[in-house]
């Protein structure tokens, strides 16, 4: 008799059929278990500026060892990394490695001003008992951490997380934007209030889309609500260019990064 599952991971709250996966595309069932099915699976690998997190003010000037795997909790139209984020991992070439090969890796890279591991590319957070493995050994080498995450994951598995890493670069998608890529602004809100109190470093990401959360009310809110949380929080406007399903757009006028951020100044 096959066992259904609910995986609480992330507020999508999937209902898994054995043998199949959730929305992620990472939590599976098996057996009647819920498993990361990409635990190690390793698409990405690379020894990466900290400003490329983007980490402006947490050990500025050095590298950080890098690595994604497959899969994704949500599904912006407009993602910088869809070829993995949106994979299953089938279509893809991945390397298997184990939390004690990823961490001597990391130490291997010192001598090139490399100070530790991120997670990053895809979403990390939704695989996170890889996640937490690689980082309590790399804690205890001396290792600094980084998660880079769309921040879209129940409190109680965030908070896990944040007990064995340094630093987070949270990605908050916009306002409004949530209903349509099955997130939950208030969810990523209170995960960054939860980083915070656990002394991590945090800087928050807002891709600014045109049409879509480009406006100065919407810079100038976000930063509203940030600063409630701490008014030391870094909060970094990129630009967007076109990307996977959401090509009909221009990339974001450098105009408008600028009147926003001085929207966002005013929090």
């Amino acid at each position: 008799m096959n066992e259904m599952i609910v995986c609480r991971v992330c507020p999508n709250n999937c209902t898994i059929e054995e043998g199949q996966r959730g929305l992620c595309k990472i939590r599976g069932n098996v057996g009647g278990r819920n498993v990361d099915l990409n635990y190690g699976e390793i698409t990405s690998l690379a020894l990466d500026p900290i400003e490329k997190k983007p980490l402006m003010f947490f050990h500025p000037g050095s590298n950080i060892l890098s690595l994604g795997s497959f899969g994704c909790n949500l599904n912006c139209s407009f993602c910088q990394n869809h070829s993995i984020s949106m994979s299953d991992g089938t279509d893809l070439q991945t390397v298997k490695l184990t939390p004690e090969q990823v961490v001597q890796k990391a130490e291997e890279l010192i001598p090139y001003n490399n100070i530790g591991i991120a997670f990053t590319y895809n979403e990390p957070t939704v695989g996170y008992e890889f996640v937490l493995d690689t980082e309590k050994l790399a804690k205890e080498r001396g290792l600094k951490t980084v998660v880079v995450t769309n921040g879209c994951i129940n409190p109680e598995i965030f908070k896990k997380i944040t007990q064995t890493t340094d630093a987070f670069n949270i990605d908050l998608k916009g306002l409004n934007i949530y209903p349509s890529i099955r997130g939950d602004f208030e969810t990523v809100l209170k995960n960054i209030e939860t980083a915070i109190k656990a002394g991590a470093h945090v800087e928050v990401t807002l891709l600014t889309i045109p049409g879509v959360n480009d406006s100065e009310e919407e810079a100038e809110e976000i930063a509203r609500r940030l600063s409630e949380i701490d008014p030391e929080i870094v909060l970094h406007l990129t630009r967007f260019f076109p990307q996977y399903k959401m090509t009909d757009r221009p990339p974001t006028p450098i105009d408008t990064l600028k009147r926003n951020r001085e929207a966002a100044l005013r929090h």
